[in-house]
């Protein structure tokens, strides 16, 4: 159905053949995800919604509802991948790279376009992480785990 280019192939444990959508792609997807709801240029979702009197004009309730189904959609892959403490963790690993920045003076969080280039690309990388998660568990470790079982609940 999609492009070879674009997927990967992995065989898990059982001998089954699980097709994902490749990491560029999903590196891609997720900082266009970020990038598009908020960033400091001012162009994103959230002017194209604020920006007007009558939100329920045009196609801004389709774009309303296509980006709440995006959000949706990454964070439960997320929860699913990471769950809240894995997610917590790469949130903390994220902040301790942006502090080195910060120290080595690469970037000034006092700048707030800085900081907010920051925060969005780190949203992104937080996605995409959450997304490849369980594909990089599985290329660690050999075992595919993205669905709880009786045992995590």
């Amino acid at each position: 159905m999609l492009p070879d280019i674009l997927t990967n192939k992995s065989t898990t444990k059982s001998g089954k053949q699980v097709t994902h959508l490749a990491g560029w792609v999903t590196f891609l997807l997720a900082m266009g995800l970020a990038v598009g709801t908020w960033n400091p240029t001012g162009h994103h979702f959230v002017h194209y919604i604020s920006s007007v009197d009558d939100i329920f004009s045009g196609f801004r309730p389709f774009a309303i509802l296509l980006m709440i189904a995006l959000w949706l959609l990454a964070l439960k892959s997320m929860f699913q991948s990471l769950g809240f403490f894995g997610l917590g963790v790469t949130a903390v690993i994220i902040a301790a790279f942006i502090w080195g920045l910060q120290q080595y003076k690469l970037i000034d969080v006092e700048n707030l376009d800085q900081l907010g280039w920051a925060l969005t690309l780190s949203i992104g990388f937080l996605i995409w992480f959450g997304l490849n998660a369980s594909i990089f568990w599985k290329k660690l470790t050999g075992v595919y785990t993205t669905d709880a079982t009786s045992e995590d609940l």
